[in-house]
């Protein structure tokens, strides 16, 4: 990727956690960043104003200055504030940096009759000089160097993807798709523990753990072979649950996991490629 460093305008929209965050570090890069305070909390404002971030008096005066745009929001609001940022004419680069779907980004990036769409995602925390984090960016070469030159050298590190846009959110919802369902099932599993009092043994237990699924997929070759096996014992997981009062979506969900293997049943010398193919629903 051809990363360039002049200074340039940047417009944010809208500086939370996350917006704040990566503002801050184009500023510090020497860039200035604008932001619209319509309709924004005082938190935003001063987030903003702590960050270095610049008000514009409305968007469209904020389009008209910035050479690229870049949309950090709720994922619920990505395609309102894209439409928002299209109808002002802009025609420079935007950046639709929220966790959502390739289909919708792509739907997005329709949106702009004038404007390069580059998608990107955030994988980590806000970035700081306390932590690191990625900006993950798919699309045109020439588009996608400006937007990593902002942000060059400092701790949150512009990766590139091969291909064009919705590359960068598949790997989001991939990465948020494990990473967010393993929090919510360590709260059921810690809940489910207190109902009963075993909450100990279960610390135990998880301390004990050293296997990292995500990052080890060889081994889902044994797990398609045992799966047969599984999918009834998460179907009893999901009635104890529920017995507790407690959600057993998640339980079911992964039942229903298993058996899309049930014809792996024993196969633990599947190739793992077999073994993620057959996930897939037969009209996928």
């Amino acid at each position: 990727m051809s990363v360039e460093r002049s200074p340039v305008t940047v417009g944010l929209l809208h500086p939370g956690r996350m917006g704040a965050a990566v503002g801050r570090l184009a500023v510090r890069a020497g860039h200035r960043v604008l932001w619209c305070p319509g309709g924004r909390s005082a938190a935003t404002a001063d987030r903003a104003d702590e960050a270095g971030l610049v008000r514009a008096a409305d968007l469209g005066a904020l389009t008209a200055e910035a050479g690229i745009v870049v949309s950090l929001c709720p994922p619920a609001a990505a395609e309102e504030v894209a439409r928002q940022v299209a109808g002002t004419g802009f025609d420079g680069v935007f950046v639709e940096a929220n966790a959502i779907s390739p289909a919708r980004v792509r739907r997005i990036a329709d949106l702009f009759p004038r404007a390069r769409v580059v998608d990107g995602c955030v994988i980590g925390p806000p970035p700081s000089d306390r932590a690191a984090a990625r900006l993950y960016l798919s699309g045109a070469a020439g588009d996608t160097g400006p937007v990593a030159g902002l942000f060059a050298g400092g701790p949150l590190e512009a990766v590139p993807v091969d291909g064009g846009v919705g590359q960068a959110s598949a790997l989001k919802m991939a990465y948020g798709s494990f990473n967010k369902a393993a929090s919510a099932l360590a709260a059921v599993s810690h809940a489910l523990a207190d109902v009963y009092g075993v909450s100990d043994h279960l610390l135990a237990e998880a301390r004990r753990m050293t296997h990292d699924h995500l990052a080890t997929p060889g081994h889902l070759s044994g797990v398609a072979a045992r799966a047969w096996r599984w999918a009834p014992e998460m179907e009893e997981a999901a009635a104890t649950l529920a017995e507790a009062g407690l959600p057993d979506e998640l339980a079911l969900a992964a039942a229903a996991v298993f058996r899309r293997w049930d014809g792996d049943r024993d196969d633990f010398g599947i190739p793992v490629q077999d073994a993620l193919h057959h996930l897939r629903a037969a009209d996928g």
